[in-house]
């Protein structure tokens, strides 16, 4: 179940992995397009949402900033910058009306946060922390309607990247 997911009404939806419509499709997309000037705010709620949640992720996903403070052990960790993260999720957003087109780039970057360390479990901090700052981000137009379509959209997609994942294991 997903973290902090069993008082939202969304939390059966998410556990199914709900199949998304053309019409979530659409308003996830553009959604995802509002961001664009506040992207690098968004990225830094983000990565502090998930440092909260799971500092061992958190790791993972690195914005600049954090790294210069972080200690030695997690500089240590093969980088996948929260800026490339967000970039790759974008473009996977984009392309989510055409799953031949999609799919096979969830799948190669599934099997890359694999070798990095992300794993099936942390998928479900991942959209917490996510449609934590897609609220923060959009504020009253992240409607109840439009969380159901991003939780939708998120879960194709990590199901796609984490049978990737297990896939190469």
């Amino acid at each position: 179940m997903l973290p902090e997911s069993a008082s939202h009404p969304n939390a059966a939806m998410a556990e199914k992995g709900a199949d998304v419509t053309p019409e979530q499709i659409a308003v996830v997309q553009t959604s995802w397009k509002r961001l664009a000037p506040i992207r690098e705010q968004a990225a830094g709620l983000f990565c502090a949402r998930i440092e909260e949640l799971d500092p061992g992720i958190g790791a993972l996903f690195r914005h600049p900033a954090r790294v210069r403070s972080a200690p030695e052990a997690v500089r240590q960790i093969p980088p996948c910058s929260v800026q490339s993260a967000l970039h790759a999720f974008g473009g996977l957003v984009n392309q989510l009306h055409a799953h031949a087109v999609w799919a096979p780039l969830a799948r190669e970057l599934g099997r890359q946060y694999g070798a990095i360390g992300l794993r099936s479990g942390h998928y479900a901090t991942v959209a917490v922390a996510l449609l934590w700052t897609l609220e923060k981000a959009l504020g009253p137009d992240f409607t109840p309607e439009l969380r159901d379509a991003w939780t939708a959209s998120y879960m194709e997609i990590a199901s796609c990247l984490k049978d990737a994942a297990l896939a190469s294991a």
